[in-house]
């Protein structure tokens, strides 16, 4: 675990003092009234050594410029059926918020198809996520729970997991690269449930190559997960694919669906801040199209890792196209 001292916390300031104007005032929305805890945030992900600390969130932050990450929400996804369709097959939702008043981020890893828009679509709408929950629903946490609330807990549904996800893999690390290069340490821990025998079977070669303070945030859980997480969450908070019965085919159409409470502020948060931004112009159809960070040499290893495994899986004969069912029985600790 990375500790960070005071004095290196002083030297970043020192660098961050220097930067220019623009790069200052989209700071802002990076640190959100807390700079010190950015500052720290950027050097624990880079073992915290200030100098690679200090260019990684230079470079965000001018990543943040050049897109004009600032005002993304203020550019809604339209018309409203084209945005849910976007939803439907980018399934994340807010279940709820654990007992220490972190934010429940349930996604439907093993269901999500990313086949309803392009890929610009998509990584927009993950960033607005992003910039949502920094500017948004960290804020409303740490007023509702009385204390400061800048970290959320993420659990990943596997259920659905296929051999088509193959083609995926792109995209996705595209849109992880983008998290683990502009919003670093905003996830306490990823609890993966619902777990396939593909996914266990690819988890043992990925794990290795992974950063010991990532390998660290993640845990992988027995069947659907309820027992471990009712520790940290209340039964309310509960992702629907932690649950049983037809009551969670319910839930799961209110978390994931445009229609849920959570994405209807989301969306509506989203048109008023265009309104306000440019309220003569008619809102237009069109993706807002965000630079995709270069793979580094840990997600290139996890990707092709990846690769490799999946095409094993599918070159052996008879073997289930679909895996959802077939739960691992070896260790996947």
């Amino acid at each position: 675990m990375v500790v960070v001292s005071q004095e290196a916390i002083n030297q970043f300031q020192s660098l961050m003092d220097k930067v220019e104007e623009p790069l200052q005032k989209t700071f802002q929305n990076v640190h959100q009234g807390h700079p010190t805890e950015a500052m720290e945030r950027f050097l624990k992900a880079r073992e915290g050594n200030v100098s690679k600390g200090h260019k990684m969130l230079v470079d965000c932050l001018n990543w943040r410029v050049e897109n004009k990450i600032d005002d993304i929400l203020a550019k809604p996804i339209v018309p409203t059926d084209f945005y849910r369709a976007v939803r439907d097959s980018q399934l994340i939702g807010l279940s709820g918020y654990t007992r220490e008043g972190l934010p429940v981020f349930a996604i439907g890893a093993g269901l999500s198809t990313f086949d309803k828009a392009s890929v610009h679509y998509y990584v927009q709408s993950h960033i607005q996520m992003n910039e949502y929950r920094d500017r948004v629903v960290f804020p409303t946490a740490t007023k509702k729970f009385g204390k400061h609330i800048s970290k959320c807990v993420k659990v990943l549904d596997m259920t659905g997991l296929k051999m088509s996800h193959l083609s995926l893999i792109k995209l996705l690390t595209i849109i992880s690269g983008i998290d683990d290069l502009n919003y670093p340490e905003k996830t306490v821990t990823y609890y993966i449930v619902n777990v396939p025998y593909i996914f266990s079977a690819c988890w043992k070669v990925v794990k290795p190559l992974l950063q010991e303070r990532t390998r660290n945030k993640v845990q992988v859980l027995s069947g659907r997960g309820r027992d471990e997480l009712l520790k940290i969450m209340e039964y309310s908070s509960l992702p629907h694919f932690c649950l049983e019965g037809s009551g969670s085919a319910r839930h799961a159409e209110k978390c994931f669906s445009l229609d849920h409470p959570f994405h209807q502020q989301l969306y509506n948060y989203i048109k008023q801040q265009s309104f306000l931004l440019d309220p003569v112009t008619p809102i237009r159809q069109g993706s807002v199209h965000v630079d995709f960070p270069e793979m580094g040499l840990e997600g290139t290893k996890v990707a092709k890792t990846l690769e490799s495994e999946l095409q094993k899986f599918r070159s052996q004969d008879g073997f289930p196209k679909s895996l959802d069912k077939q739960k691992s029985g070896i260790d996947i600790n």
